[in-house]
């Protein structure tokens, strides 16, 4: 599959798109290793939408991500592009659970997302925060609770509030 001109297709919806993209990684269609080195190079809107099909991929099948696909994420959330952000943030909340001694740096993006002006991305960080949290790793949950319960002080909105209180009560 050539990822450039299926992303250019016109006829296809953005959903479609990234639909396209997952069954493609799904069915080995296009490899993991050639999706993340096309969306690495490419604007932010093809970008964003290779990082949403990851997380149908891995929402599907978690087993297929990778060490690099990780890092792909983890620096998707330092991105200027909101989208990025927060699909970079969701992919990791379906693959933290692999990678629980490899989250170092994710956490400290998601720990700077969650003052983000926008509120889709301070949901996905604590979406994905929450989900760290809920890890059987007391290096994360040691480390990390003081840290949410500062963002949950300071957050004004009770959606994403009530996001990091689930996860506090499923952990104690």
């Amino acid at each position: 599959m050539d990822i450039k001109l299926f992303l250019s297709d016109k006829a296809l919806k953005s959903k479609d798109k990234t639909i396209g993209l997952c069954n493609a990684l799904l069915n080995n269609s296009i490899s993991l290793k050639n999706l993340i080195e096309f969306a690495s190079a490419e604007k932010d809107l093809y970008k964003a939408t290779c990082i949403e099909s990851l997380e149908f991929a891995f929402k599907t099948n978690p087993s297929i991500a990778t060490k690099e696909s990780l890092d792909f994420v983890t620096i998707g959330l330092t991105s200027n592009s909101p989208r990025v952000k927060w699909e970079s943030a969701r992919v990791i909340a379906n693959i933290a659970h692999l990678f629980i001694n490899e989250l170092d740096e994710a956490v400290e993006n998601l720990i700077a997302n969650s003052s983000h002006k926008g509120t889709v991305v301070r949901w996905s960080a604590a979406f994905a925060l929450g989900e760290i949290l809920k890890l059987e790793s007391d290096k994360y949950r040691s480390w990390l609770l003081p840290k949410v319960n500062e963002i949950v002080s300071k957050e004004e909105k009770n959606t994403i509030k009530k996001i990091y209180l689930n996860a506090i009560k499923k952990i104690k």
